[in-house]
């Protein structure tokens, strides 16, 4: 018997694409992370994979079906990232790879559809307390909450509908920063000054954590440098950008929780805040989740999550093209 034909896989945010193959529902295999800056177009970086998956001695000849998690709105066929230069139309990508189906979302939907699957494998708590440790969990069958900075703030949830989980595509990151406190004001006031409208993201990125190091600080630092100065104990400012940066994102997740009634637990993405390591657990940030006047209670019960998961968004993107494939053979 022939081997199942393998399907593309790929998670692609504004400065990383991550590829992957697939046989049928099997393991997601040949993983490889590739620049999404090295390439002039999504077609090249998927070819140059491909090629590499080739030299490596994996058969391609049967590969019909594709999944593209894309950092961006999917909406119609030409799909132009917000955060890097790639614009392409989805039925020209189809036809120019030979594919059958094509299936592009965005990336934070397809990260939202791994959460229900993940484990204390692939996740780590945050927050729990003495003081909450006997109220704090997850309500079988409620939605879930999804937010992450990276490049951009990515923003998502699932939610139960007939016996399966349906994800939300949003741009929630593009909604507008709401301060809480006079140093957020400040922070506001000097941002508008830059851009005119302020999203959470302006704050919650790499380049937010730039600009509240900016406004708080008057110096121009590197995110990753703003990182790891803080993690060394060497720079007392650079770790109140942190906790200012941790604060904003603990405000923003509970807003979220609450839209969604996000009973099913919150969690948190994307690629900074695994790099803040134990910075992230003593920052504000669950009391600043928390911290919802008469609905404090409430959000005390929600536990959060720290996605520690390698690749979680390629294994939701695969059940969305599964779903899909499914559909069409009906």
């Amino acid at each position: 018997m022939s081997a199942p034909a393998l399907r593309l896989l790929a998670d692609i945010g504004g400065t990383n694409a991550r590829f992957a193959l697939q046989a049928g529902g099997g393991k997601l295999a040949d993983i490889e992370v590739l620049a999404c800056g090295d390439y002039g177009t999504i077609g090249e970086a998927i070819a140059d994979y491909l090629e590499r998956a080739r030299a490596r001695g994996l058969a391609l000849d049967g590969l019909r079906h594709a999944a593209l998690a894309i950092a961006n709105p999917v909406e119609g066929d030409v799909v132009a990232m917000t955060n890097h230069h790639w614009r392409f139309s989805i039925e020209d990508l189809r036809r120019a790879r030979g594919l059958d189906t094509l299936l592009v979302v965005n990336d934070f939907a397809a990260l939202a559809m791994a959460l229900p699957h993940l484990d204390d494998a692939g996740r780590r708590e945050i927050g729990r307390s003495a003081g909450n440790a006997g109220v704090v969990a997850a309500v079988p069958g409620r939605p879930i909450g999804l937010v992450g900075p990276g490049t951009g703030l990515g923003v998502s949830g699932v939610v139960p509908v007939d016996g399966r989980w349906i994800a939300l595509p949003g741009e929630g990151g593009h909604a507008s920063f709401c301060p809480v406190s006079r140093r957020e004001i400040r922070i506001l006031e000097a941002l508008m000054e830059e851009h005119g409208h302020v999203s959470a993201e302006r704050l919650l990125s790499g380049s937010g954590l730039e600009a509240i190091h900016r406004v708080l600080c008057g110096a121009q630092l590197a995110a990753p440098e703003i990182t790891a100065r803080a993690l060394a104990g060497s720079d007392a400012a650079c770790r109140e950008t942190v906790d200012q940066f941790c604060a904003v994102l603990g405000c923003v997740a509970g807003n979220v929780a609450l839209t969604l009634g996000a009973g099913g637990g919150m969690y948190i993405g994307g690629g900074i805040v695994p790099r803040l390591g134990p910075l992230f657990d003593a920052s504000p940030f669950r009391r600043r989740f928390e911290d919802k006047g008469r609905l404090q209670p409430w959000l005390a019960r929600i536990p959060t999550w720290l996605i520690t998961e390698d690749y979680p968004a390629l294994r939701g993107v695969a059940a969305m093209l599964a779903d899909r494939i499914a559909m069409q053979a009906q």
